[in-house]
């Protein structure tokens, strides 16, 4: 089997406060399993031999990062993220095209998304990148309801063909610069690098991951993303 090449880059916005974590600080600097999130994260993209390097848009002059003393062993670089994700993953994808070609892929991945699989990295990286770009999720299996302003049901939504979007979102580092470009030129806020794209004209292709790929959002999720860092290391990962 031919060794991988590292041809990706990633990019992780983490500029974001966590509001609705609750905490004291931004929810990727929470203890997980004695490390802070967003080590976890970094760790899953950058031991991938399909990733060359790393983009981190962090929040100007925040505090926490520079007691970590990461030092990884593939390149690591910091750029000042914006008010949104979007504006961070621009930024990111600004200074990263000054580093390396504009067709080059990148995988944006969301800083509190630390359980990442190297399965998912390897079979999302083996999807044919056209200019529409690929994504990880996962199809929708529960029941969906739409409720009013009060909180009571007004309609069961179909499921068929709904999915659950997950990251990291695979693009052409100069379409989807392009896109989130456009989108915030024109006041739209993208939440996901996957809307940009929509919104310029193209469809990305969904790609299923695994549903251990979860996002550390509310309190409950740090002790379910211990037991699922377990559960993975029960699996060698």
């Amino acid at each position: 089997m031919p060794t991988p090449v590292a041809d990706h880059w990633a990019i992780v916005p983490a500029a974001g406060i966590g509001a609705r974590m609750g905490a004291a600080y931004p929810k990727q600097y929470l203890p997980l399993a004695g490390r802070p999130v967003l080590l976890h994260t970094l760790d899953r993209l950058l031991i991938s031999p399909r990733v060359a390097g790393l983009v981190l848009a962090l929040r100007e002059d925040d505090p926490y990062w520079p007691t970590l003393g990461y030092a990884p062993d593939k390149p690591l670089l910091i750029v000042t993220g914006g008010d949104s994700r979007a504006a961070s993953v621009l930024a990111g994808l600004e200074h990263l095209a000054g580093h390396t070609a504009p067709y080059t892929p990148v995988l944006v991945h969301d800083a509190v998304r630390p359980l990442l699989h190297p399965a998912d990295i390897e079979r999302l990286c083996d999807e044919p990148l056209d200019a529409d770009g690929c994504l990880l999720a996962t199809p929708l299996t529960d029941t969906v309801k739409r409720a009013d302003a009060a909180g009571r049901i007004t309609q069961t939504v179909p499921r068929d063909g709904l999915w659950t979007v997950q990251t990291p979102q695979r693009f052409r580092l100069d379409v989807l610069r392009a896109a989130l470009s456009d989108a915030l030129a024109a006041g739209r806020e993208p939440t996901d690098e996957a809307q940009a794209m929509e919104h310029a004209g193209y469809r990305p292709r969904l790609v299923a991951g695994r549903r251990d790929n979860v996002k550390i959002t509310v309190p409950q999720d740090l002790p379910l993303g211990e037991c699922l860092l377990a559960a993975q290391a029960g699996e060698g990962v």
